[in-house]
């Protein structure tokens, strides 16, 4: 009998030892899941794009007239200052190379300005000697009018015989004179292309004839378009010049449908440009034109270009010039005590933003009002409160009221 008694109870407690075994196998266990918490904290809104620094008023050193540039020997980065630094000189037009039918008519133009200038000059003589005449006969004739030899009439004609022959010298000078000046526009229309560059090619790198051009302000030589010796036409650019220091804006080509979003006066924050700390923008102007550009990837974009100016206590770096690339951070909501949550925290249910809440180790599921989402995180505005315990990631089977643990310990 006692052995019988000692088998049963055997048997029933090899019984509860399976029956706990399976219990503990197929009792729901909770679910582990990545948890965070609500905090109140400083959050922005940015809209993020690559953008480039450029001198707002870079000025273009063109050619005021047509002539040959001499080398520019300024190079990019120079100093210069306004109507002080002569940043290149030039040279007037070179004449035309003639042709053997405008060679031979200069020749024949110089011929005849020749033959009249020799006829000019023989006329002056031919004047001086009859003005020598004229003023010897005047002086006899008053030698003899003063011992009364001949009457006043007499005295009177010579008198205007000598003036008259005077009056012909200073005739016959005027045309030697305006001979001689036909003769050097004849000789000037003779002069080939090769002579002109014999003048122009002296010792004096800097000849008399030069045209210097000042700059137009003080700055930087930005670039140089023109390095080398070559004849420009009138406002044919040359180099620029602009102020970085003073005068350094950056501009960024968002798209269309970030720009609606920004409005002059939105703070920017100014990042990746090579610096340690970031530098700080204001909007100036969102341009009201916009233009079609096509991405990397080939998609066609409408993008507007937006100014943005340095804030007056930023310290622009000198290393920081014409063209450089940076990312610009427009802001567009900014809260320093918004309730923050991850954004992957949150999930669509009924068309309301929703969030699973952990309470007593279940996932609660609770709707909240999202103020703002930047993508990373994102500012309640109701629904949740500051130190809650929330389930990020989480999947399609979670459900309201299961059990759930950290996972890893976390």
């Amino acid at each position: 009998m006692g052995k019988l008694l000692s088998r049963q109870r055997l048997m029933v407690g090899a019984a509860a030892i399976v029956a706990l075994i399976f219990a503990a196998t197929f009792w729901p266990s909770a679910t582990p899941v990545d948890m965070g918490k609500a905090k109140i904290g400083p959050m922005l809104v940015t809209i993020d794009e690559e953008a480039k620094t450029r001198v707002r008023d870079a000025y273009i050193v063109s050619a005021p007239v047509s002539g040959r540039l001499l080398r520019v020997e300024v190079e990019p980065g120079d100093e210069v200052t306004a109507g002080v630094s002569v940043v290149a000189r030039m040279l007037p037009a070179n004449p035309d190379v003639l042709n053997v039918r405008a060679e031979e008519q200069a020749e024949a133009a110089v011929r005849g300005a020749k033959a009249a200038l020799d006829f000019a000059q023989a006329q002056a003589r031919a004047a001086a000697a009859d003005f020598d005449l004229a003023q010897t006969e005047l002086e006899r004739t008053r030698q003899l009018f003063a011992s009364q030899t001949v009457a006043q009439a007499r005295l009177d004609r010579d008198e205007r015989n000598w003036r008259a022959a005077g009056a012909a010298v200073e005739t016959s000078k005027a045309a030697v004179a305006m001979r001689e000046a036909d003769l050097e526009n004849a000789e000037a229309l003779l002069l080939s292309f090769s002579d002109s560059q014999k003048l122009a090619m002296s010792t004096n790198p800097h000849p008399r004839e030069s045209i210097p051009l000042n700059a137009p302000i003080s700055g930087k030589i930005l670039q140089v378009m023109q390095e080398s010796e070559t004849t420009l036409a009138a406002g044919m650019p040359i180099l620029e010049i602009g102020d970085i220091t003073n005068d350094l804006e950056v501009f960024a080509e968002l798209l269309s449908t970030d720009a609606v979003q920004i409005a002059p006066g939105n703070h920017v924050l100014i990042e990746k440009w090579g610096g340690g700390d970031e530098l700080y923008g204001v909007v100036e102007r969102v341009e009201p034109w916009g233009f079609t550009k096509f991405s990397a990837l080939g998609v066609e974009e409408q993008r507007v270009r937006t100014i943005i100016q340095f804030a007056e206590n930023t310290i622009e770096p000198e290393s920081l010039g014409h063209g450089y690339r940076v990312e610009a951070r427009i802001v567009i909501w900014e809260d320093d005590d918004a309730l923050i949550i991850p954004s992957s925290a949150l999930f669509r249910e009924n068309d309301r933003w929703s969030v699973f809440e952990v309470k007593r180790g279940k996932a609660r599921l609770t709707q909240v009002d999202v103020a703002q989402n930047n993508g990373i995180e994102a500012a309640i505005a109701g629904g949740l409160e500051d130190g809650a315990t929330i389930i990020l990631y989480p999947g399609s089977e979670l459900v309201n009221g299961e059990s759930v643990t950290a996972r890893n310990g976390g």
